[in-house]
């Protein structure tokens, strides 16, 4: 049977697990004309207090700089701008950018594991909902710690695991059925959904997410559950 990757018809709707750059940076133009509008329905808009409690969490003052990797079509760095931040929205996905370009914030492309800024140059950096979908998460990782000032903030917030069992086996049941079946009611690109809950299913839980942040050199790792769990906070400071 041939690759679905070879099939012109088929290439760029989803990607797979060992998240490919090119393959993910496809898949996610394919679901950026409706992207914002499909999360709202999926979260069941919730979307929107959780980019709230993120910025609560990175606590940027009036003139610092961050960075928010993954922006995806910049709603995410809107929230982060408010109150006199700067926020630049760093995304891979040209048809995201694109998506976003109405929204008045600085936008760059570039990759998680490779970001086009200097060292030290940013007060924090925010990635929501996207770590998840780099090819090497920890690389990524050290590469937020390259680019942030010392003492500076890392915020993490990504779907996580639910802490109460019941709760846990019907959140399951709605990733892998109810899921898909809304996306192709609403998205795009509803293939790209099916990635969606299998690339949750397999994220670390929250404990391991924070050894991870501190094996990649971040200090005072926390971390803080959104929706009982579906979501996590997870804060962390470079060494001054």
């Amino acid at each position: 049977m041939a690759d679905r990757r070879d099939n012109p018809h088929t290439a760029g709707r989803r990607a797979d697990l060992d998240k490919r750059p090119a393959e993910v940076a496809a898949m996610f133009d394919g679901v950026a004309k409706r992207y914002d509008v499909t999360n709202t329905v999926l979260s069941g808009g919730l979307d929107a207090s959780w980019r709230r409690a993120t910025r609560q969490a990175l606590g940027a003052k009036p003139g610092q700089t961050v960075l928010d990797v993954a922006a995806g079509t910049a709603v995410s760095t809107v929230e982060l701008a408010s109150g006199g931040v700067r926020a630049i929205a760093c995304d891979f996905s040209q048809g995201m950018l694109r998506a976003g370009a109405a929204r008045p914030v600085p936008k760059v492309a570039g990759d998680a594991m490779a970001l086009p800024l200097a060292d030290a140059s940013v007060d924090g950096v925010v990635i929501s909902f996207g770590l998840r979908n780099v090819a090497d998460p920890d690389a990524a990782l050290r590469e937020f710690r390259r680019v942030t000032r010392p003492g500076g903030t890392l915020v993490v917030c990504e779907f996580s695991r639910p802490t109460w069992g019941p709760f846990r086996t019907v959140y399951l049941e709605y990733l892998m059925k109810a899921l898909p079946r809304i996306a192709r009611a609403v998205s795009s690109n509803p293939d790209a959904y099916v990635y969606l809950a299998e690339s949750i299913q397999v994220w670390p839980g929250q404990a391991e997410l924070a050894g991870r942040l501190q094996d990649a050199g971040w200090e005072d790792v926390a971390w803080q559950n959104l929706t009982g769990g579906i979501v996590a906070l997870h804060r962390a400071r470079r060494p001054a």
